[in-house]
């Protein structure tokens, strides 16, 4: 079968349409084929943002800008609309995300996606409408952090400025004689501070041996405390055990205890030096005092003449016989024994 040249032609013209439309819509920023998720987003500004610009995320390219235009919703306000599509399949934008135009390198503009995974609000369907913001773009960023320098340069050029003036003033031939003069006595500065240093050096030389012989002894020193850090440490935690113990100890309770003492004691004299009690009658009472003593000298004495005479005090018989004595009754005679048995040797 042998195909005419019209077919042929109109053939090639519609491919040549069709891959002219698709063209097209690529260079629109539409997939070849496609299917491609819109979305659109409000700006008060566009920022100069062209269509078929790169839509980005964390700096990779995953769509295109389809259109800019005016959308004189209100009058006063006068938005500008921008839909963008996302090429990228399976692709989701979480609610709380917004848009930004801004530079994406030295000369090309783009939109900047800026996810948001931490609203917890579940994804934008196709076809919303994002929160869009226009970012400061790089010139204007350069800008804003060279202006302050050049206001500083300018400052600073008419400080030098005014230096070279008073220089120029300064410098005619009286300053050149002065400075002249200076530059000799620095000469003559530094040729001094060459012999001082030269007889410093004679002094270090000279000394050498006893410097040396003061550190052997520094370091002796230091050896002899390192060898005796055992024995400081021992009385440190000594120290601390004897501060321990005072802490601890109960002094309130110990001065309580001796003035509750002390207390009893002052009452106890207090009652004697008012004569109550056996100790106040003895303090108090002269003759009760008087006849104790004479008391207890008869009664020396009685033990005296017993151990020196006991015949006439106890009653001995032998065989019937009887001894001259005072008799006295058997409870007596115990009570004698017993007083004689308790007097000391």
């Amino acid at each position: 079968m042998k195909i005419s040249k019209e077919i042929i032609t109109g053939i090639i013209t519609i491919v040549a349409i069709g891959l002219l439309v698709t063209g097209v819509n690529f260079l629109k920023g539409n997939s070849f084929f496609g299917g491609d998720d819109v979305y659109y987003a409000y700006f008060q500004d566009s920022g100069q943002l062209a269509p078929a610009s790169s839509v980005t995320v964390n700096g990779v390219a995953i769509g295109k800008v389809l259109s800019v235009q005016v959308f004189p919703k209100n009058p006063d306000e006068k938005k500008v609309l921008i839909s963008f599509n996302i090429q990228e399949e399976n692709f989701t934008i979480p609610r709380g995300s917004i848009v930004e135009i801004g530079s994406l390198d030295l000369f090309n503009k783009g939109m900047i996606l800026q996810m948001d995974y931490t609203a917890g609000k579940g994804n934008h369907s196709v076809g919303d409408t994002l929160y869009g913001a226009v970012a400061s773009d790089m010139m204007a960023q350069v800008k804003s952090y060279a202006d302050p320098i050049s206001q500083k340069l300018q400052v600073m050029m008419n400080s030098i400025d005014k230096m070279v003036t008073g220089i120029s003033a300064f410098w005619d031939s009286t300053a050149t004689s002065e400075i002249e003069g200076s530059l000799k006595e620095v000469q003559i500065a530094i040729k001094r501070f060459g012999n001082a240093a030269e007889q410093i050096e004679l002094l270090v030389e000279s000394e050498k041996v006893k410097l040396s012989r003061i550190l052997a002894n520094v370091e002796e020193i230091t050896a002899n405390l390192k060898r005796s850090n055992d024995k400081v440490k021992k009385i440190v935690g000594n120290v601390e055990a004897i501060t321990d113990d005072l802490v601890t100890a109960d002094f309130k309770g110990t001065i309580n205890n001796a003035k509750e003492t002390l207390g009893s004691i002052n009452e106890i004299l207090a009652s004697a030096k008012n004569g109550e009690g056996t100790l106040g009658k003895l303090l108090g009472d002269e003759a009760l005092y008087n006849e104790l003593v004479n008391t207890n000298k008869d009664l020396q004495n009685l033990v005296n003449d017993i151990q020196i005479h006991p015949e006439r005090y106890i009653h001995f018989s032998f065989l019937g016989a009887k001894t001259k004595g005072v008799p006295i009754t058997k409870r007596d005679e115990d009570k004698l024994r017993k007083l004689l048995d308790s007097i000391p040797n």
